[in-house]
């Protein structure tokens, strides 16, 4: 997945057997996500760290992103895999990571309950501007980052860097659950187009 200066890839696969037993439950499945970021993803050269402490952060939020999503139910004893890979990075990396890995989700057959979508958005002279990159994120200005399954508008996600004043919450949160409706739009225009290209190769035609 490609979005103006990020690219990520992605890899969703299961339900498959649990490798862990120990984590293994017997009414749902679990999600294992594993993120990492490329040391050549942004301009500065990065040291790979064993364990980088960003990188399992992020890995647990989209795991726990999901897991409010997904029909977990339908897959008990049984494990859903997602990996995600940073190659180009220029902010709002959790964001796209969300937005690809429903995609992912989606291509792999993995039932859910509604799309996820995310969005961040920063506040500049009163102002909320939507879909930060790498100069805005790093201008200490508040980071506020929402995914929502757009159809109930629940939010499954939110995390706030820096403060935000009160007088600003209710705006940002409103732009930022638009901007997710808005990524919905986009994602299910893509899930299409891939549905009438996969479709033409088996001569079908799909209703779309």
């Amino acid at each position: 997945k490609q979005w103006y200066q990020r690219r990520v890839a992605i890899t969703a696969g299961g339900p498959r057997e649990c490798e862990n037993r120990a984590k293994r439950t017997n009414d749902r499945a679990i999600i294992s996500c594993s993120y990492n970021k490329a040391t050549f993803s942004s301009g500065v050269r990065m040291r790979k760290m064993v364990t980088d402490k960003k990188s399992t952060e992020v890995s647990v939020m989209i795991q726990n992103t999901f897991e409010a999503a997904i029909l977990l139910e339908k897959f008990p004893k049984s494990q859903i895999d997602i990996f995600v890979q940073v190659l180009q990075s220029d902010g709002g990396e959790r964001c796209v990571a969300i937005n690809a890995t429903t995609l992912a989700l989606i291509n792999a057959g993995i039932p859910m309950k509604d799309y996820v979508c995310a969005c961040a958005a920063t506040v500049y002279q009163d102002t909320a501007l939507l879909d930060i990159n790498h100069l805005e994120e790093s201008s200490r200005g508040p980071l506020f980052m929402l995914a929502v399954m757009p159809k109930s508008e629940q939010i499954v996600q939110l995390q706030l860097d820096n403060r935000l004043h009160n007088d600003h919450l209710d705006k940002v949160v409103k732009q930022t659950i638009q901007g997710c409706k808005d990524m919905q739009v986009l994602l299910d225009r893509k899930i299409k187009e891939r549905t009438v290209e996969a479709a033409a190769a088996y001569d079908i035609k799909p209703r779309v």
